[in-house]
């Protein structure tokens, strides 16, 4: 049988030509004048753009290897947890066990670039650790540069880097190519799944393989989320108290050994452009209160907990008195009680006691590392608008404002654009300055941007003068 994840021999003069021009761009990058530089002659503008963010995100090209993330037993737990662990299977069979004679890696990456899973032929392997492509390693874009697997996550769709485009010269002698893996039930984004070798892990075929797979995984995460609902619709209703609920609903969730010990969920918090948020834990979501959802916004970005004094300085304006908050705390464990009992908070202080990922957070990890796209994706609009809450103010100033700043400093112009059309940039006469002059001259999409600047200056015009 052919082995499918072999491609015939790629090269010629284009591609030789190609890794020159790239050679060549990185002499720019020694004399420290790439940032701003519009455009490297043979150099890809997917490339050129990449190695932008990356020297602005302080990426060293001399760096020879990837930083570890992860020690050996925090990956163990991290990954053993991770609701990738429970597709691993489907990689396996698809893509790992035809790379063992094919010259090629297997990587499974976080969402944030680091690599939790890397297989395939045992002497690459060997090699490969000499630049730090290892379970654990950091592979981000903001911490190694232009890579497969971070400028992936960083763009939101699968892509190729060959060689020399590599921003850090210790892996020119590899080729990759990457493919972001989405929540098949909520879309967030969970991970990436990469291949990485010589010049065949960057054939034309090795990309549709790779989003291939990817999508098959996708299709079995989501049938084993429906098995378990299944099941636990059928088990018989008995009363338990908290803690064993928790465990054997834990248990159930997982499967039994190895890599299906891992949840089928990532748990997290909807906040952005909603005044009531949604919590979804095990998969199933609920939406709260306005109130609660605040209390469950700043308890999750404060993981160390808070006092009762601390989280009503953050939930009430003035001198909110802490009577009224344990009150609320009592409501709020009652609702978390019936959707899963190990959600419910500890008190003094009142802190979570499983790992949920607020929207927003997801938004500035994303922002913090370049990945600016993904991050407008996530970005629905503002946390809680309607929210009085300081606590909750700062949080929505400090996503908000930090969204505008890395639209407004490297967007492309249908990233501005998008931007643009979010309830909160509705009178930004700044965006769509910006955008008007990237548009090209003969975009039908600056007539649009045109009638919204005159909007915006017709309504400045007619409003009354500041006294």
């Amino acid at each position: 049988m052919r082995n499918l994840i072999l491609p015939p021999a790629s090269g010629g003069e284009a591609t030789a030509l190609a890794q020159r021009h790239a050679l060549a761009a990185h002499g720019q990058l020694d004399a420290q004048a790439f940032p701003d530089a519009p455009e490297i002659p043979g150099l890809r503008r997917l490339i050129r753009e990449s190695w932008q963010r990356s020297a602005r995100l302080k990426a060293n090209p001399d760096n020879p290897e990837a930083p570890l993330a992860l020690d050996t037993d925090e990956l163990e737990e991290y990954r053993r947890q991770h609701p990738l662990a429970s597709i691993m299977p489907v990689i396996h069979k698809l893509l790992v066990q035809p790379s063992h004679d094919s010259g090629l890696l297997v990587a499974v990456g976080d969402e944030v670039g680091r690599l939790l899973w890397v297989e395939g032929d045992p002497a690459l392997q060997r090699r490969a650790e000499g630049m730090m492509f290892v379970p654990g390693a950091d592979w981000s874009e903001a911490t190694v540069g232009t890579s497969a697997p971070g400028t992936a996550l960083a763009l939101g769709r699968g892509i190729q880097i060959s060689g020399a485009e590599h921003y850090q010269r210790s892996v020119h002698a590899w080729s990759c190519t990457a493919v972001p893996f989405h929540d098949p039930d909520s879309g967030a984004l969970l991970g990436v799944v990469d291949i990485t070798g010589k010049a065949s892990a960057v054939a034309p075929h090795t990309l549709s393989l790779v989003e291939a797979t990817v999508a098959a995984a996708q299709a079995q995460l989501r049938v084993e989320r429906l098995q378990l609902a299944a099941t636990l619709a059928s088990r018989p209703a008995r009363r338990r108290n908290a803690s064993s609920a928790a465990r054997s609903d834990s248990a159930r969730a997982g499967g039994a050994g190895g890599a299906k010990e891992g949840s089928l969920y990532r748990n997290s918090l909807q906040l952005l452009g909603r005044d009531q948020a949604l919590l979804s834990i095990e998969g199933k979501t609920v939406a709260l209160s306005a109130r609660h959802s605040e209390i469950l916004a700043l308890l999750s970005t404060h993981p160390d907990g808070l006092s009762a004094e601390e989280l009503s300085v953050l939930l009430y304006p003035g001198d909110g008195p802490t009577m009224t908050l344990r009150a609320e705390m009592v409501r709020l464990r009652k609702i978390l009680q019936q959707l899963n009992p190990a959600a419910v908070p500890e008190s003094r202080p009142y802190k979570l006691t499983m790992d949920l990922v607020p929207d927003s957070g997801q938004v500035l990890n994303c922002l913090q590392r370049g990945a600016h796209r993904i991050a407008l994706e996530i970005y629905r609009g503002a946390a809680l608008p309607r929210s009085e809450a300081p606590g909750i103010i700062d949080l929505r100033d400090r996503v908000s404002s930090l969204m505008r700043e890395a639209v407004l400093t490297d967007g492309s112009a249908e990233t501005l654009l998008k931007y643009a059309a979010l309830p909160e940039a509705r009178d930004d006469v700044d965006v769509r300055t910006v955008a008007l002059k990237l548009l090209p001259a003969r975009s039908p999409k600056r007539a649009a941007v045109v009638a919204d600047l005159e909007r915006l200056e017709a309504e400045l015009s007619a409003s009354p003068p500041a006294p």
